[in-house]
């Protein structure tokens, strides 16, 4: 038996132990909880229940922004890019041609240390 399965199991029991009949227990925090009185052991089942929640899941509403996420509605298969447009795109490309612009100093050669490309400068 895991260590999760043990505190599932101590908080089950405690929740059983302050209310052994079904009964409803208010949202640990509400409005309703807040109006029952100090020595209610709903108050107690509630804040067990919502803890207990809280080790499970964690932030309650970040678990709702999940699901809203999860649940998005996404673009369609229909507008997304064909096998073919995305084979095309994956396409080596040539090789970019390093030139010099003129009034500017000499551009080093990638992966040929010491060479550097001059721009000609037109005779006029």
């Amino acid at each position: 038996m895991s260590l999760d399965d043990k505190v599932t199991m101590w908080a089950e029991q405690q929740v059983t132990a302050l209310l052994p009949d079904e009964v409803d227990v208010p949202a640990y925090g509400s409005l309703a909880w807040l109006q029952l009185p100090a020595g209610d052991p709903r108050k107690a089942a509630a804040l067990i229940t919502a803890a207990e929640m809280w080790r499970r899941y964690g932030d309650e509403q970040a678990l709702l922004d999940w699901f809203r996420e999860a649940h998005r509605a996404r673009p369609s298969l229909a507008d997304r890019r064909t096998r073919a447009e995305l084979d095309a795109a994956a396409k080596p490309h040539p090789p970019h041609q390093l030139q010099a612009t003129p009034g500017w100093p000499p551009v080093a050669v990638p992966g040929r240390p010491g060479r550097y490309l001059v721009a000609q400068e037109n005779a006029a």
